[in-house]
């Protein structure tokens, strides 16, 4: 067997086995131990992102959609390059399959290490309303039916000086998303005032060129640990692009939960001094809000719902009309695929978890409360 891997070549690569046992034992201590992720996450996760987004950031594109589109060729590339050394190594075949089954244990233990030094171990770090002052815990109907009145007042008073198409729906006031991806950086590096665990410094998050397959996969963005890029798609309705680069950009800094990025993203979009990024994160509050209202008083709920501007049902309806064209298979089985991925990583209520971010607002609500 020695002398086998020998000419397979496995004995001058059994280093990279390695990585796979290293990053079983990295999330098995920090799943064990929050304080190691959360150390980890603020010190060692925090200088290896800012390097790296910094030199992705270099580039306009996204390195991530690139290494994407590429990978697709070089797996077809690579399975026919096996199926040929299977036809023309007969007598070698079993040297030859032991070779490329090397390589592909070699392939995936990097890819497993590289997401778990990038990402994996800050699933276990402390939860953001730890750090950050917010009690959650249980909240009557009285309190969520005053958080979603709130929202929708804001709304209303917010939705009367945006910009519109010709049919009505909220549009950016920056014709260049660019320019929007770069506010939205710049609003975030502010947040490092009130909360230090949120550094500054990072590059803007970047817009997906095939955007439209984005939402086949019923994806609104998405943070590509391997190049530690925040990316958006542009092709859904505008008035949820802001929010959704600052949901991104939290990732990126290390705030992996779903539900924390959508608070943390929300809690940006407050920061801003553009009402379209205010816009952009009531509206995402009072959606996960008026939903749970919903659950709990469907009468309460649509009286609250009831008094929305005409502009903002008619953002709220665009939204469901463009995704309500995505149904089906691929939409069913990306969805099936990020609830099982959510899971695998603590977040054992799956796509339930991103509903949590009500337990959130309804903290900030009572803190802000006690503090006036």
């Amino acid at each position: 067997m020695r002398r086998l891997f020998q000419k397979a070549g496995i004995c001058k690569r059994l280093w990279f086995f390695m990585l796979l046992p290293a990053a079983l034992a990295l999330n098995t201590y920090a799943a064990w131990n929050p304080f190691f992720a959360q150390w980890y996450a603020g010190r060692i996760y925090f200088a290896l992102s800012l390097t790296v987004n910094r030199l992705t950031g270099l580039v306009p594109f996204s390195v991530a959609e690139l290494l994407t589109i590429l990978f697709l060729p070089a797996t077809a590339a690579a399975l026919i390059y096996f199926a040929a050394g299977m036809i023309r190594k007969r007598r070698t075949r079993k040297l030859f399959v032991l070779k490329s089954a090397v390589n592909l244990c070699i392939f995936f233990s990097i890819v497993f290490f590289l997401f778990t030094i990038n990402c994996g171990i800050n699933y276990y770090r402390y939860p953001f309303a730890n750090t950050c002052g917010l009690t959650v815990k249980p909240s009557s109907q009285a309190e969520l039916s005053q958080l979603c009145t709130a929202l929708s007042s804001d709304l209303n008073r917010l939705r009367s000086g945006l910009k519109t198409n010709k049919r009505g729906i909220m549009r950016l006031s920056r014709n260049n998303l660019s320019l929007t991806a770069q506010e939205a950086a710049q609003t975030y590096d502010l947040m490092e005032q009130d909360y230090p665990l949120l550094h500054s410094g990072y590059s803007a998050p970047k817009l997906v060129y095939f955007s439209r397959a984005m939402s086949r996969c019923n994806i609104t963005g998405i943070f590509f640990p391997f190049t530690l890029e925040a990316n958006v798609n542009t092709d859904v309705p505008e008035y949820t692009i802001p929010v959704t680069m600052c949901h991104e950009l939290s990732h990126l800094r290390g705030y992996m939960r779903e539900d924390e990025a959508n608070f943390i993203g929300y809690l940006v979009c407050c920061k801003s001094d553009n009402p379209d990024f205010q816009y952009s994160g009531d509206m995402l509050a009072f959606t996960y809000a008026s939903n749970a209202l919903f659950a709990a008083n469907p009468e309460a709920a649509n009286r609250i719902f009831s008094s929305l501007d005409d502009g903002v049902l008619r953002d709220l309806a665009y939204q469901s009309e463009y995704w309500k064209q995505f149904e089906g298979p691929v939409a069913e089985v990306s969805n099936s695929v990020n609830d099982h991925y959510l899971k695998a990583n603590n977040q054992s209520d799956g796509v339930k978890s991103y509903g949590r971010m009500v337990d959130l607002l309804l903290a900030q609500q009572r803190m802000e409360k006690q503090s006036n």
